[in-house]
């Protein structure tokens, strides 16, 4: 090769480096801010395509354009009344004025840290204004349609004036107004969870266990009430049925007894001598076996059908 051949071969590679840096590519979700010596030059440039700039003295910073989240760390707030809870908050944002957040934040995570300290603290401001149902709550409830098994449930009951959503509202409101100067514009912002702390949670729990405990305790005597209610509807209808059974009894057997007897005088009217010798029989049947004994007269009507004939 020959040293013709190797200066052009080094001027093309100059070239297409300088090329390379002088030109940049803006994609659709990104935006970008020109600086020349750490400071921004010209307006932002926000349309997609390719575009150029000075080679080694304009560097590109690219920005989102984007939705961002900004997910806080859960802060244990005081409410009004002195109820101490964690609050877990959620929001979302996006850079409107890049060139504004490049002069007072630089980067995302300036931005975040920036976001930490005004959501974090209106959302402690707005916590410390309101009772605890107020934020716990977003609508009042119907004491129609809700059934009410203690004291405290009836509390919750009580009207609401604002309610979380209204909460989470105002706390997006105050918070945007201090972050428009910054270039951003906070688009949503949302209570994720809300808890009591671990000392009052244990407390909060003990509460409601006992509370279960005593609803489940006045089922239990209801049911043992009722069984023995059941109980004794069981015990008295038995006894009922027993009786009009025995009653049924008697008059069955009443009745056999009766007609028993009809037929019994019916025989003895139509052959008395016979009536008497069948009867006497059964009596032999009934009182004599290999074991008895009698000692009785010769004149006894008892051995009357015994006796030889003379």
């Amino acid at each position: 090769m020959t040293n013709s051949t190797i200066t052009k071969v080094i001027i093309v590679l100059g070239v297409l480096f300088v090329l390379s840096s002088a030109t940049y590519q803006v994609h659709e979700v990104n935006q970008v801010i020109i600086t020349q010596f750490g400071e921004p030059t010209g307006e932002p440039v926000t349309e997609p395509g390719l575009h150029f700039k000075i080679p080694f003295v304009q560097q590109t910073n690219y920005f989102e354009k984007r939705f961002l989240e900004w997910d806080g760390n859960p802060n244990q707030v005081p409410t009004k009344d002195k109820r101490f809870i964690w609050v877990d908050t959620y929001a979302r944002w996006r850079i409107v004025d890049p060139l504004r957040f490049f002069q007072r934040l630089r980067d995302e995570l300036g931005a975040q840290s920036r976001l930490d300290d005004i959501l974090d603290g209106e959302t402690r401001n707005a916590v410390a204004r309101y009772d605890l149902i107020e934020i716990v709550r977003s609508t009042n409830r119907d004491p129609d349609t809700v059934q009410i098994e203690s004291d405290e449930e009836t509390a919750i009951l009580d009207e609401i004036q604002m309610g979380r959503q209204k909460i989470a509202a105002e706390i997006l409101e105050r918070a945007a107004g201090r972050t428009e100067d910054l270039g951003i514009e906070l688009l949503d912002l949302r209570l994720k969870r809300i808890n009591y702390v671990a000392e009052v949670q244990q407390d909060v729990f003990a509460r409601m266990i006992a509370e279960r405990q005593r609803i489940a305790a006045e089922f239990r005597s209801e049911g043992q009430g009722e069984s023995a209610r059941i109980s004794g509807e069981r015990e008295r209808d038995l006894a009922r049925i027993t009786s009009e059974a025995y009653r049924t009894a008697e008059e069955i057997r009443g009745t056999a007894d009766a007609e028993a007897t009809s037929i019994y005088a019916a025989a003895y009217n139509r052959d008395p001598d016979f009536y008497a010798f069948t009867k006497s029989l059964e009596t032999y049947e009934e009182t004599m076996d290999a074991s008895t004994f009698f000692m009785l007269g010769t004149d006894s009507e008892l051995l009357k059908y015994l006796e030889q004939p003379r």
